[in-house]
């Protein structure tokens, strides 16, 4: 029988945001605590050591904001993609809607993830037996040391926050491994934290990636069950195209080519603030 509790994430020792849930799977795997759960307004939910991570009902806003936004900003289509976690697996379902894309790689840690979201979220996770999808469960940072050089067109970083085993993929080590297998055209895209909760954070992941990529652009996603407003997504890229520009037309339930363009239009304090003016 399911749990039926109210329970807290508590973002900052001040402040927290509650949700009503019924706990459907309890479980420890090496590497975290993973819960997944029901509420009646935003459905399933995904929490992984206690920070809500996806939900079925506003996944649409981060996951296709993550995807679409690089993949469509590129001159040309992309064909081979490469996710650093993501083990819920609904980036990799988003990449895969882009007929052209030839190979899909994630690389997620936690196999337990994997499973769980598999049996619990089917309707966010991807499509497995896609002869273009590749899952590796292991360690994201220590692939990118490996991946040949020039390889992927884009690669999206879906982390967690910066604490225990996610910390290695918000350094300057992992993004230079980073540079060096994204192809000259290419763009890679990073979790980067909600700016008024997180300035501290964004703000560090724009001053490392700009000592390497000549190009470096904030973009944002209000995603609801995010508490603190706009998420921060930084873009990052070897080539002058802006990437604020989609290639053509193509839609989601939340993307499209309107909503690509107006998220790089940032807030004053963020431009002062995260960029510098």
């Amino acid at each position: 029988m399911a749990t039926e509790l109210w329970w807290q994430e508590r973002l900052y020792p001040d402040i927290a945001q509650s949700f009503q849930l019924r706990v459907l799977l309890d479980i420890r795997s090496p590497y975290q605590h993973v819960v997944i759960a029901e509420n009646g307004h935003v459905g399933r939910l995904l929490i992984l050591d206690d920070i809500v991570q996806i939900t079925e009902r506003d996944s649409a806003v981060y996951q296709e904001m993550m995807a679409h936004v690089p993949l469509m900003g590129l001159p040309s289509s992309a064909e081979r993609v490469l996710i650093v976690g993501g083990g819920d697996g609904a980036i990799a379902r988003e990449v895969l809607r882009h007929p052209d894309v030839r190979q899909v790689v994630m690389v997620e840690l936690d196999k337990v993830v994997v499973d769980a979201c598999k049996e619990w979220l089917p309707d966010l996770t991807c499509d497995y037996d896609d002869p273009r999808m590749e899952l590796v469960i292991g360690d994201g940072a220590e692939y990118v040391k490996t991946a040949p050089d020039s390889h992927f067109d884009a690669i999206i970083v879906d982390s967690p926050d910066p604490i225990g085993p996610a910390e290695v993929l918000f350094g300057s080590d992992f993004y230079s491994h980073v540079r060096r297998c994204l192809t000259d055209r290419g763009a890679a895209v990073f979790q980067s934290g909600v700016p008024f909760f997180q300035e501290d954070e964004t703000g560090g992941i724009v001053r490392r990636l700009r000592a390497l990529f000549p190009q470096v652009r904030l973009y944002q996603a209000a995603v609801p069950t995010y508490y603190g407003g706009s998420m921060a997504l930084t873009l990052a890229s070897k080539a002058g195209r802006s990437f604020a520009e989609p290639r053509t037309s193509f839609e989601g339930r939340y993307y499209n080519a309107d909503v690509h363009r107006g998220a790089f239009g940032l807030p004053t304090w963020w431009r002062e603030r995260l960029l510098g003016g």
